[in-house]
């Protein structure tokens, strides 16, 4: 009988020769057999019999993966990747077969290739370069009897190679013991190489500071169900929430981490984009009642992959997986790299431990960013259905209040506002009761004490304990800048609005408040800077064209300030919009009846910006007058009242300082020095 065949088969597209003969010339280099074509020709019976052969002696197969084999929806290397991966299912599950090995800035993600690929781990050779450890390793893998050395151990998290572990599962025990091991080297892999003392190389104090930054990327849903796609998206959650906890460490928000979700941009734009130096990326894939999930933490700087991992764990154990995930790395990251003083944790977990309730949530999640009426009771049905599911379930009844109160406050007016504040009002305080560490429930509570009782002090309270509890969370921040700013303390909210939107920085929605307080410290360029980079994030947004309007109003405009409120999305803002920018133009038949279309159509929901048009036209009376129904209507428009270029005209107004009083605000001039930060 004859020797077993000890030789690596290489399978590239005909693009990719120069990468595949790099490759093939230094597994050579290092004694290792190589099958490597380099011709393009492929065809004829002999040739085909001869590769089919080659891929059932060989010892090993390397499939090289690149855009080129992306954009190949058709050649003989696909053939050549399925002989390869049907062999697989007549081996042991021990067996290693299959060394996937990508040359450029393909993820595995998007990569177009059998689904036996995805179960073995993938190396990253940058242009084909292979240094000696990967040489190495392929060695062993070869000759696997052979003892280990430092080049056969698992890379650190200085070097680019990734291991490559066994092809097909394993057996229960042994996907345990995977499973705890894969999140220990998580947390020891981000730690290693977010610690500058561990990377070999000086770095100046703000490359330092850069380091340790990261994003964690949606997971991505390859369980081919839609239905998925919360359950990986909860996943990525508790990883945001994990690392999250420590103030040392930058880590990007859910919104603008998720924008990037199915994204083609490479890491060192979308690292770019978010100010971070690393992604934490993967996928989670259901079968049955098991979840496989990788990952990989990628350097933004060059792409290349510092350390993945991927392990298996029953479904119905989700949540004890993912509190081993975290355990590792709130252990790693206080012992190593941060302060040893953290937050309080954050848990976004249901306490009965329910994965339909959980999902509920992040469907709530979803529908609330949407920021529609339609959407606010959707968002509404779904965190009611997570309540019913598990009473207990402090997050959900927190998303429930917000989602009543932005619903009372962007779209209801009258008895149907008060009603659906009512409804906020009992969640938050249920949320509250049942985790009175939770600061989310903390932003709720102040929320609706901000914008539905004028409760301005107790706003101010709550933001505050929700940016206590959550330090690094950019909600809570951005809050409490709202309720700093309506005490017309504008530096400290600008500057809590910058630091929520570093790890935020692709929250649309924040931009608007930061644009505005700027106006109203008449620093117009940084104002437009901000709004236009709203507008560029969602250009269909409303509100954002109007906060542009306002500030080309203050410049004295005319022309941009009419351009800028005709690019408003037709409704109420627009209608408030093209009533400021036709008071500065030189038409006031126009003037006027924009102003009477405005009042016609939102003297109930629009009382604080008339009075704004009306303070433009110079006309304290109804200004004034249109206040105290803005007052009385309990508008939320009020909570600009200390910021706003227009209104403040009249701060020496006796009136002014009278209504401050009767609001409960501050009154410029008078109000006591007081802690704002």
């Amino acid at each position: 009988m004859s020797e077993p065949s000890q030789a690596v088969f290489l399978s590239y597209a005909s693009e990719d020769p120069p990468a595949a003969q790099r490759i093939a010339e230094a597994l050579r280099a290092a004694g290792i057999e190589v099958w490597f074509d380099k011709s393009e020709l492929r065809g004829g019976d002999a040739w085909d019999r001869q590769i089919r052969k080659q891929i059932h002696d060989c010892a090993l197969f390397i499939p090289i993966i690149s855009s080129h084999s992306q954009a190949r929806l058709e050649g003989y290397f696909r053939r050549e990747w399925k002989l390869a991966a049907d062999r697989t299912h007549d081996m042991a599950e021990e067996k290693a077969f299959l060394v996937p090995v990508v040359i450029d800035d393909t993820t595995e993600r998007y990569a177009s290739v059998p689904d036996r690929f995805r179960e073995v781990q993938w190396t990253r050779l940058p242009g084909g370069e292979t240094p000696p450890d990967f040489s190495e390793r392929v060695r062993r893998l070869l000759s696997p009897g052979l003892p280990d050395t430092p080049a056969n151990t698992r890379p650190t998290a200085d070097s680019t190679l990734v291991a490559v572990p066994v092809a097909g599962g394993r057996t229960p025990a042994l996907r345990r013991t995977a499973v705890v091991l894969a999140v220990v080297t998580i947390a020891l892999a981000v730690l290693g190489y977010l610690a500058s003392e561990r990377l070999g190389r000086p770095k100046t104090a703000m490359q330092a500071a850069t380091a340790k930054s990261i994003a964690v990327l949606p997971l991505a849903n390859e369980s081919g169900e839609a239905s998925q796609q919360y359950f990986s998206d909860g996943i990525s959650e508790d990883l945001i929430t994990a690392l999250s906890q420590f103030p040392g460490l930058k880590v990007i928000g859910r919104t603008s981490a998720f924008q990037f979700r199915d994204s083609k941009e490479d890491s060192r734009s979308i690292g770019a984009k978010l100010g971070v130096a690393h992604l934490l990326e993967g996928s989670v894939r259901r079968s049955g009642t098991v979840v496989r999930v990788s990952a990989e933490l990628i350097d933004t700087a060059d792409g290349s992959t510092q350390w993945s991992d991927r392990y298996d764990r029953p479904y119905k154990d989700l949540f004890a997986l993912q509190d081993e995930i975290t355990r590792a790395v709130v252990v790693a990251l206080r012992a190593k790299l941060l302060p040893s003083e953290h937050a309080a944790a954050q848990s976004e977990r249901p306490p009965s431990g329910s994965l339909e309730a959980y999902n509920a949530v992040l469907q709530g999640q979803f529908y609330s960013l949407r920021q529609t009426e339609a959407d606010y009771r959707k968002a509404i049905e779904y965190y009611t259905q997570a309540t019913q599911l598990d009473p207990r379930y402090a997050l959900a009844w927190s998303g429930l209040s917000l989602a009543w109160a932005w619903l009372s406050s962007g779209f209801l007016g009258g008895a149907p506002a008060q009603e659906a504040y009512a409804k906020a009002h009992e969640a938050a305080e249920r949320a509250l009761a049942l985790s009175p560490e939770l600061a989310a429930a903390h932003i709720a509570r102040g929320y609706l004490l901000q914008n539905a009782d004028f409760n301005w002090r107790g706003a101010e309270a709550e933001f505050r304990r929700a940016v206590e509890l959550a330090p690094n969370d950019g909600e809570a921040k951005f809050y409490f800048g709202t309720q700093l700013a309506t005490f017309g303390e504008m530096e400290p909210a600008i500057e809590l609005t910058r630091q929520a939107l570093v790890t935020e920085p692709l929250q649309a929605s924040w931009y608007p408040w930061l644009a505005w307080y700027l106006s109203g410290t008449n620093r117009l360029d940084e104002a437009e800077q901000a709004i236009r980079r709203a507008i560029e994030l969602q250009p269909s947004a409303a509100w954002y064209h109007q906060i542009l309007t306002i500030i080309d109003v203050q410049r004295g405009n005319a022309q941009a300030a009419l351009a800028a409120a005709q690019r408003e999305p037709p409704g109420v803002w627009q209608d408030v919009a093209l009533a400021l920018a036709r008071q500065i133009g030189g038409d006031r038949s126009a003037a006027d009846a924009a102003l009477r279309t405005l009042v016609e159509k939102g003297a109930n929901l629009s009382a604080y910006q008339i009075a704004e048009v009306y303070a433009l036209r110079n006309d304290a009376k109804a200004t004034f007058e249109w206040l105290d129904r803005a007052s009385n209507n309990r508008d939320p428009g009020i909570v600009f009242l200390l910021c706003d270029p227009f209104i403040l005209r009249y701060k020496d107004d006796p009136r002014f300082a009278a209504f401050c009083r009767k609001a409960g605000l501050p009154v410029p001039g008078e109000a006591p020095a007081r802690k704002s930060a």
